[in-house]
């Protein structure tokens, strides 16, 4: 439940004249209902869209930036010292028959490496020795020279409770008869196809599997791949090519923008959630055309993800849509993190806006995160699917997904589907409706700055200063609670943060405990920056200066 005084989508919408007061607002003769929301273009949203990317004070940002100038300053007197011979070197050396060759990484890297992830190195790749459900065991490590390198100690750290997982619906289990029908498939194909789909690996699993998920998303055809982050790598670039153009949000995920680079395309970025950015970049492509020859632009494709994975942000979809429909673009929508987490029935922010599956070109997901399993899907109509398994080489030259895995998607899609004769996969998509907005609710009371849509399970927890990362999942373990902390280069320098999965299988206790030790620590380390002001970025979440066409 949001704040009252929340700011929504980085704004205040004050009534400035009659026609505002009225919920009437005129531009350019035509008049257009404006929702309570907050949302410009409001007769695009059936439902409040509140989304928060609050500020923090000043002197947060200040001690970030000395935090890492200090750190920096540390390191270089450090490698000083080890080139004098002062301090030991632990790391790697070259050998010296390699002295004359172009070394594999920068220096700057290197020097970032060994001086300042090294001192944190601790917090990431920890050893999970059971199933990531709600809770998971943990084998002990130790470090004797810095985390340089660890030694385990043969301690497990039982039920520590997993926050940092995707497993949005629980269904990464392993309760014996929910399984069946996977150890079944294990008995009767064994673990592997060892061939392409279009060999000897097109398997009856593959193609039940592929008409399920069609049916779920309610489209003609899905082609499904054995990796996630390949479906998307793999295949856009099997979708456009040189002169042709891809519009881009500024925070994809990479497997997106590495599938634009590979393309051969031209690349353009739009600021985050900006429907006025996206436009203007429409509209120079088809007043403009290509560089040099401007000639019009053989496709333009529109690149956008359903939940931001960093943020925690939902697309803004209706008027994406609209745009793409006004400028005759495309529209590659990846759920990865929004399929089985969003909408009614777990049917991604396709279902939550309530639109027409026919209005997105092409329909990503992956089964690594709602359905507990590995690999991904592209969905839409079939003269597409039948076009991408001749041309795609994540179809044509990929491993097809093993059969085991196939049926734990199929279990899992049919449970939320109500095909197993059940209700249990609606009340699992219910349950990390209310788990979610319960956990961002009593963040937001308790002064914590988080950024993203108040119905996205994925929580950041804005930590600002590079000393605290390391702090908070260092007590937080000692809490027996396991979280994700990142920091830069994977967000912005002064944007180091925690990142919270909700799942359906967290039990209230289990985020009340979680809660208390957030409350205490954010109390120890002074992490309570919230002050609801408006947001850090307000540019990407400015109302709309133009009208889009329904």
């Amino acid at each position: 439940m949001a704040n009252p005084k929340a700011v929504c989508n980085g704004h205040y919408h004050q009534k400035q004249n009659n026609l505002l007061k009225s919920g009437i607002y005129k531009k350019n003769g035509i008049a257009k209902q404006i929702k309570k929301n907050g949302i410009s273009n409001g007769s695009f949203y059936k439902q409040p869209f509140t989304e928060h990317f609050e500020q923090a004070p000043l002197y947060v940002a200040v001690f970030t930036y000395v935090g890492f100038t200090v750190g920096t300053i540390f390191g270089y007197l450090k490698d000083f010292l080890r080139a004098c011979g002062i301090q030991k070197c632990p790391f790697a050396i070259e050998r010296e028959e390699q002295k004359d060759f172009v070394p594999l990484y920068q220096d700057f890297e290197n020097f970032y490496t060994r001086n300042l992830y090294i001192r944190i190195r601790d917090n990431w790749n920890r050893p999970i020795c059971s199933v990531p459900g709600p809770q998971f065991d943990l084998m002990e490590r130790v470090t004797d020279d810095n985390n340089w390198t660890f030694r385990f100690t043969g301690r497990t750290i039982k039920n520590v409770i997993n926050m940092g997982s995707y497993n949005y619906l629980g269904f990464a289990e392993t309760d014996a008869n929910a399984l069946k029908t996977v150890a079944d498939d294990l008995q009767k194909y064994g673990t592997g196809v060892c061939s392409t789909r279009q060999e000897m690996g097109n398997l009856d699993k593959h193609i039940e599997l592929e008409n399920l998920v069609a049916q779920f998303l309610g489209v003609e055809d899905a082609l499904v791949f054995g990796m996630g982050f390949a479906t998307n790598s793999m295949n856009i670039p099997a979708l456009v090519g040189r002169g042709c153009l891809i519009l881009s949000d500024e925070l994809n995920h990479t497997s997106l923008v590495l599938g634009a680079r590979l393309s051969g395309a031209t690349i353009r970025v739009f600021k985050h959630n900006n429907m006025q950015s996206l436009e203007k970049l429409l509209r120079d492509a088809i007043v403009y055309g290509q560089p040099r020859n401007h000639r019009a632009w053989r496709k333009i494709l529109i690149l956008v993800e359903g939940i931001y994975s960093m943020e925690g942000s939902i697309v803004r979809l209706p008027e994406v849509v609209a745009l793409k429909k006004k400028y005759k673009a495309y529209l590659y929508l990846d759920e990865a993190h929004s399929i089985g987490a969003v909408g009614p029935t777990g049917r991604g922010v396709v279902e939550y806006f309530g639109m027409d599956p026919d209005d997105v070109d092409v329909l990503m997901g992956t089964f690594t995160k709602s359905f507990g399993a590995a690999g991904g899907y592209i969905a839409g109509r079939k003269e597409l699917m039948d076009f991408l398994r001749t041309h795609s080489h994540s179809s044509v030259y990929a491993t097809s997904m093993c059969p085991p895995v196939a049926e734990q998607i199929v279990r899992a899609m049919k449970c939320v589907m109500g095909l197993d004769g059940t209700t249990k996969g609606l009340q699992r998509v219910q349950q990390l409706r209310k788990n979610t907005r319960y956990f961002r609710q009593r963040l937001h009371e308790m002064g914590f700055i988080i950024y993203g849509n108040d119905d996205s399970p994925v929580v950041p927890l804005l930590l600002y200063i590079p000393g605290k990362i390391a702090a908070f999942a260092r007590c937080m373990l000692e809490k027996n609670i396991g979280v994700v902390v990142v920091g830069f280069p994977a967000t912005p320098i002064t944007e180091s943060r925690a990142r919270f999965c909700v799942s359906a299988a967290h039990t209230r206790e289990m985020l009340d405990t979680v809660l208390n030790a957030l409350d205490e620590l954010g109390d120890f380390l002074q992490l309570k920056y919230s002050r609801n002001s408006k947001s850090s970025r307000p540019e990407l979440y400015d109302k709309t200066s133009f009208e889009l066409e329904d």
